[in-house]
């Protein structure tokens, strides 16, 4: 009788102990989580108020060259300017509302993405010409910077589906970036091959400043900037790569960055060749 009686005290005590653990685990878990919930909360919104912060510059610089040379060319009449200095005033406004349009663009770019919003004309296109295309863009103000660019592509590549202007703008974000954050005397590689199957693979290397990984993650948010002594003397909204992978990964793909500080940066983009069905319906509903 009395070591059934202990038995039973035993599994009681048992019984209660796990409760009591469980539910000690349990509640040290929704701690866990509540803090880590917050950390990230306070960590996006202090990434949000430094863009915000860097936006006002942004969009400022622009706007009070915009009035500043509209007002001296308002005066122009009253004002003994000669004709080669209306027509620089004028170029500076139309570089300054450039600018400008380029950061709302951004911003507007950025946003759609988040909200899922961004829609894909899909057709068939040649990775080479996008690439070609957005190079253009690009080698006069690598050329000023005495920055080499090397190109190679694979033999023989396969027709890709996708968005002309949304490649376009992808590559033309990265190679921007890459020529942003090379010195002087450096150097850009853009290679496109097959990957695996049935996907292609481009990749640019620079021989730039390059990042730790703790600037990667950084840099890909969407609301993130590197800080360091180029980031800070280069316009721009910092906004090239996050709206690069969220592209990438709209069309299927992945982008993924590798990088060391003082060795340079290469990012990889990796898109498939055949567009699933769900973007070939979304193709059509555009179309329509």
């Amino acid at each position: 009788m009395g070591s059934r009686f202990k038995k039973g005290s035993q599994n009681g005590a048992l019984s209660s102990y796990s409760q009591n653990l469980g539910s000690a685990l349990s509640l040290q878990k929704a701690r866990i989580a509540e803090h880590t919930a917050r950390v990230e909360a306070e960590q996006a919104n202090k990434m949000k108020s430094a863009f915000i912060a860097n936006m006002s510059h942004e969009l400022r610089t622009p706007l009070n060259a915009i009035l500043g040379f509209s007002k001296i060319l308002k005066k122009a009449e009253s004002t003994d300017f000669a004709p080669e200095q209306i027509v620089e005033f004028s170029s500076y406004i139309h570089e300054a509302a450039d600018h400008l349009l380029d950061v709302v663009n951004s911003i507007l770019n950025i946003s759609k993405i988040e909200s899922g919003t961004t829609m894909l004309d899909v057709q068939d296109v040649s990775i080479c010409e996008i690439l070609r295309s957005a190079i253009r863009f690009i080698e006069l103000k690598a050329k000023d910077n005495n920055i080499t660019l090397h190109e190679e592509y694979e033999s023989d590549l396969a027709i890709l589906r996708g968005d002309p202007v949304r490649l376009k703008q992808i590559y033309t974000n990265l190679l921007s970036n890459a020529v942003k954050f090379t010195p002087s005397g450096g150097s850009i590689s853009i290679c496109v091959a097959s990957f695996e199957n049935k996907k292609l693979m481009v990749t640019i290397g620079d021989t730039g400043i390059g990042m730790n990984q703790a600037e990667i993650e950084v840099a890909i948010s969407p609301f993130g900037q590197v800080d360091n002594k180029l980031s800070r003397e280069q316009e721009g909204t910092g906004l090239g790569l996050a709206i690069a992978k969220g592209l990438i990964e709209q069309h299927g793909g992945k982008l993924e960055i590798s990088s060391a500080r003082g060795k340079g940066t290469v990012v990889a983009t990796i898109l498939p060749v055949e567009a699933s069905e769900q973007k070939q319906k979304l193709s059509e509903k555009v179309a329509a």
